[in-house]
């Protein structure tokens, strides 16, 4: 059996959208080395920097569930060609701020238009992928986001050797080049999804706003602490392999290599091979990895159980993540999928912008045993809420 097969039936929007989100996440450079800048460049503190990266995550927070409701409104496509060209021009203006208190609100203004991306891509999958291939669909978007995010701070690695503002003008190119190509193609599913939109308006027009949506609501919060998890490896993760356990940074960055490596290679056929499982079953064993995952390093000390850890909360990651956006998908009414995908990126934005910094609180007062097993909990909260979640998001 070819367990590439899944991805044959994808319609050739779907390979526009994997390819205009690998240009534009090739280019992924700013926001990695951004601390680092600050601090060597502009000369703040570490904490103002991280101040810097928690208005970043804050406006991504607030914006998600705006931008979402955008697609609904003017579409998807217009939003992302917005969330491209603008954000191309946000990253070369920024290069030139250098007082801290406007490097702020460029932060919070970059992340506003930087991530109106997420949302709108999600919904515009929905819109172009039939429900029996999203999860394929969603996989292969995450491929496209993981193999641009292996390319890009590589390269922002190197250029930082010769000075940090061609970080800024490299993302800012990399932006403009995904707009430009995503600009040119010929949206052909658009069609039928607009038509399934118009023929379903009516309906939707009965439901109740999205606070009212208790089924939906109850699937947000149950993700939050699986979401808070896989977040460590931006922030706790790597003070524990460098500090507590003695690792090069140049060890974790191996370790950290398994990680996408593997998501690359095996998240795609991963998903080929689950598409048929129910959607709770699915939830349920990826909230399981990622707990078991990350919890596994409260034992690991040496290369092999480390490598193991990593291996179990990555199957949980590749899992976890394509399922939870496909059952959102699954679960909103036609004509409000920006919306609906807006507030579950909102989870997302929450993750990074508490999640690293939960963690290093956590492992700084408490240390890492604590912190792991803390992280095996909030894994097994999020795998029992989900016995409660519905295995068909579509039957209201």
């Amino acid at each position: 059996m070819n367990p590439w097969k899944g991805l044959k039936g994808l319609p050739h929007d779907m390979w526009a959208l994997f390819f205009t989100s690998l240009i534009n996440r090739s280019g992924t450079m700013v926001i990695p080395f951004l601390a680092l800048y600050l601090t060597k460049k502009i000369g703040v503190s570490p904490a103002e920097a991280g101040m810097a990266l928690l208005v970043y995550g804050a406006a991504a927070f607030i914006a998600a569930p705006l931008t979402g409701k955008l697609s609904d409104k003017l579409g998807a496509l217009k939003v992302m060609k917005f969330a491209l060209f603008g954000s191309g021009i946000i990253f070369f203006l920024y290069s030139f701020i250098t007082d801290y208190y406007w490097i702020l609100v460029a932060s919070f203004v970059l992340a506003a238009v930087n991530e109106a991306f997420r949302p709108a891509n999600l919904s515009l999958i929905t819109e172009i992928v039939a429900p029996p291939q999203r999860r394929m669909a969603f996989a292969l978007n995450r491929l496209a986001i993981n193999a641009g995010m292996s390319i890009g701070p590589v390269i922002g690695g190197f250029l930082t050797l010769i000075d940090y503002h061609y970080l800024f003008y490299a993302n800012a190119v990399a932006s403009v080049i995904a707009g430009v190509y995503f600009t040119s193609i010929n949206w052909s599913s658009l069609a039928g999804a607009q038509k399934e939109q118009t023929e379903e308006k009516n309906i939707s027009k009965i439901r109740f706003a999205i606070l009212s949506d208790k089924t939906f609501l109850f699937f947000l919060f149950a993700v939050v602490p699986a979401n808070l998890v896989f977040f460590q490896h931006l922030g706790a993760l790597p003070l524990y392999i460098v500090d507590d356990l003695g690792y090069t940074t140049a060890a974790f960055g191996l370790f950290s290599a398994i990680n996408t490596v593997l998501i690359i290679i095996v998240e795609v056929p991963l998903n080929n091979w689950m598409n048929d499982t129910p959607y709770r079953k699915s939830l349920i064993i990826g909230a399981l990895l990622a707990g078991i995952g990350f919890g596994g390093f409260a034992i690991s000390t040496t290369v092999i159980p480390l490598v193991i850890s990593i291996i179990v909360f990555t199957f949980g990651e590749m899992i976890f993540f394509p399922i939870t956006a496909a059952y959102t998908s699954e679960i909103a009414p036609a004509d409000r999928r920006g919306e609906y995908m807006g507030y579950y990126q909102m989870t997302f934005s929450f993750a990074f912008s508490a999640g690293p910094w939960l963690g290093t609180v956590v492992y700084q007062n408490y240390g890492s045993v604590i912190l792991w097993s803390g992280a095996l909990v909030f894994g097994l909260i999020t795998a029992a809420l989900m016995f409660f979640v519905k295995s068909n998001p579509s039957v209201k």
